[in-house]
C-alpha cells in the first residue's frame, strides 16, 4: 500500500510539472484577446508611473496594473519601483508559472517598439527554466521538519531554564537559545516569503505568523514588504530600504545628501545629529547590531496601526504580536531580579544581532548606486549589489543557506537546501556576461564592511562641509 501511495504522488507531481510548464510557455506567447491590437510605444509606457495611474511591461505586453497596486501579495512598492518600465526578468524571478493566468485581466495592449531582449536576459531565461526543469525548485521538506524539531526544542529548553533554576547562568545560557530559535525563525520566515512551503495557502500563512509574528514578534508583512523592495532595488540608494539607516549608518557619501527615500516615502536629511552618528559608525556598528531587534520591533507596530498601508489579515497579524509580548513578558517575570531580567533581554537580543550582521555583510560592501531600478537590467544589479561568502557545508544553518547571496538574488524563489547546487551554474553565467562573483570568507567580509563605514565615517568627520539644508529649515526660510 505505501509504494502503491508513492507512485501516486510522484504521478500528480509529474502531472503537475507539466501544467506548470504549460503555464509557463503560454505566458511566454502572445495572451492578447482576440481582436485586442492597441499598440503602445515604450515611451507611452513610460509615462504611466505613478501611484494613480501605473503600467508595466512582460513579454512585450503592456497591462494597467493600478487597481492590482493595494492588492498585490509581494506589496506595492517593487511594483511602484518598476512602474513604467518592461520588468520580465523580475516577473519570472518572483512567480511561479501560474502566475501568468492573472496577467489578461490586466492587459491593454502590446508594445509597438519591442525590441529584442539582450544576450544576458535571453541566457537568464534559459536558465531559470532550466533550473525548474531540473527539479531544483521543489523543497525538500525533511530538512525544514528537522528544523522546526530543533527550534521546538531550544525554545522547550529556554522556558524549561528559566522556569526550572534558580541559577543565574542557567538563566543566561536559557537566553542564548532563545536568540538562536529567533535566528532560526528568520531564516524560516525568510524561506517562507519568498515562497510557500506546503503550496497550501492558509498552512504557509500559519507558519510564517506562527515564526514571525507569535514566536518571534515581528510583523511577517512587514518582512515581506520591506524585503521584496530590497530585492527589486538591490543597493540603490533612493529605493533599497536595506541601505536607508540614516541617522545611524550611512555606507556612501552619497547619503550625505539628504537625499529621498522612495520606501519610507521621506527625506533622508544629514543633519549635525546624523553626521556626528556616523562619524564614529564603525566603532558602533556591532553595539547597535546587538540591539537592533528593538528597530524590528518598532517597525512593526509602526507599520501595523498605520492605515496609509494595506495590510492582508491585520487583526490575525495584531494578536500574533500580542501573543507575543504575553509569553515574553511573561517569561521574563519569572526571573528574580531586575538584572537578571536585563541580562536576558540583552543577551538574546545579541545572539539575534549576529544575524543582523550576516544581513549587512552581503550588500554593505558592494557597489551602490544612485538611480531608479532598471527592470531591464535584473540580473545585472543582483549581481553587482551582493557578495558571497565561503564557507564549509556544515555551516548552511548558521547562515540559513543565504551565504549564496548572488544565487539567491538571481533566483529568489530556489529552496536554500539548493542553493549550494546552483552554485555551479552561476559562477559560470555571471562570467560569461562579465556580471561580477565575489566571495570572500565570513571574516573577510566583516572586515570589508568595517573598512566601508570607516571611510564614510572619516569623510562624515569633515565638518568643513556644510550640512545639507533640510526641510525644517527650508520650511522656516521659504519666505526668506
Amino acid at each position: 500500500g505505501r509504494k502503491k501511495k508513492q507512485k501516486e504522488r510522484r504521478r500528480k507531481e509529474k502531472k503537475k510539472e507539466k501544467k506548470e510548464r504549460r503555464r509557463e510557455k503560454e505566458g511566454n506567447k502572445d495572451m492578447a484577446p482576440r481582436g485586442f491590437d492597441a499598440s503602445i510605444s515604450t515611451a507611452e509606457l513610460q509615462s504611466h508611473s505613478s501611484r494613480e495611474d501605473l503600467w508595466i511591461s512582460i513579454n512585450g505586453k503592456v497591462y494597467d496594473v493600478t487597481e492590482w497596486l493595494s492588492s498585490h501579495p509581494g506589496g506595492d512598492i517593487p511594483l511602484l519601483s518598476l512602474a513604467g518600465q518592461d520588468l520580465t526578468e523580475a516577473f519570472l524571478a518572483f512567480h511561479p508559472a501560474s502566475a501568468f493566468t492573472h496577467l489578461p485581466q490586466f492587459l491593454i495592449g502590446t508594445l509597438s517598439d519591442h525590441h529584442t531582449i539582450s544576450a544576458l536576459s535571453a541566457n537568464y531565461r534559459k536558465t531559470l527554466s532550466d533550473l525548474k526543469k531540473a527539479g531544483l525548485f521543489k523543497k525538500d521538506l525533511s530538512i525544514y521538519y528537522r528544523i522546526f524539531a530543533a527550534i521546538a526544542l531550544m525554545l522547550l529548553l529556554s522556558v524549561s531554564g528559566v522556569l526550572l533554576s534558580d541559577r543565574s547562568s542557567v538563566h543566561i545560557l536559557s537566553a542564548v537559545l532563545l536568540g538562536c530559535v529567533w535566528s532560526q525563525c528568520g531564516w524560516i520566515g525568510h524561506d517562507a516569503g519568498h515562497s510557500p512551503l506546503l503550496n497550501k495557502p492558509y498552512l504557509d500563512r500559519a507558519i510564517a505568523l506562527l515564526v514571525g509574528n507569535c514566536v518571534s514578534g515581528i510583523s511577517i508583512s512587514w518582512w515581506k514588504r520591506n524585503h521584496n523592495a530590497h530585492h527589486i532595488s538591490c543597493n540603490s540608494l533612493e529605493y533599497d530600504p536595506d541601505l536607508q539607516y540614516i541617522p545611524i549608518f550611512a555606507v556612501s557619501t552619497k547619503l550625505f545628501s539628504s537625499m529621498y527615500s522612495y520606501f519610507y516615502d521621506r527625506k533622508m536629511s544629514f543633519d549635525p545629529v546624523a553626521r556626528l552618528l556616523v562619524s564614529y559608525q564603525h566603532l558602533t556598528f556591532y553595539p547597535v547590531m546587538a540591539i537592533a531587534r528593538i528597530n524590528l520591533f518598532a517597525q512593526t507596530v509602526i507599520l501595523l496601526l498605520s492605515r496609509k498601508t494595506k495590510i492582508k489579515n491585520r487583526g490575525t497579524e495584531i494578536c500574533g504580536i500580542l501573543f507575543f509580548w504575553a509569553w515574553f513578558l511573561s517569561l521574563l517575570s519569572c526571573l528574580p531580579s531586575h538584572w537578571e531580567r536585563a541580562a536576558f533581554v540583552l543577551v538574546s537580543f545579541a545572539v539575534t544581532g549576529i544575524q543582523h550582521v550576516q544581513f549587512c555583510l552581503n550588500h554593505f560592501s558592494s557597489p551602490v548606486y544612485h538611480e531608479r531600478p532598471d527592470g531591464r537590467e535584473f540580473a545585472l544589479a543582483q549581481a553587482r549589489g551582493t557578495l558571497n561568502l565561503t564557507t564549509p557545508p556544515w555551516m548552511d544553518w548558521f547562515h540559513g543557506g543565504l551565504q549564496y547571496q548572488v544565487e539567491h538574488h538571481l533566483f529568489p524563489r530556489l529552496p536554500r537546501h539548493n542553493l549550494r547546487k546552483v552554485s555551479s551554474v552561476v559562477k559560470p553565467f555571471c562570467e560569461k556576461h562579465g556580471l561580477p562573483y565575489t566571495c570572500v570568507s565570513f571574516w573577510e567580509a566583516n572586515v570589508m564592511i568595517i573598512r566601508t563605514l570607516r571611510t564614510a565615517a572619516l569623510q562624515a568627520r569633515d565638518w568643513s562641509k556644510p550640512v545639507p539644508k533640510n526641510l525644517l529649515w527650508e520650511a522656516i526660510n521659504s519666505q526668506g
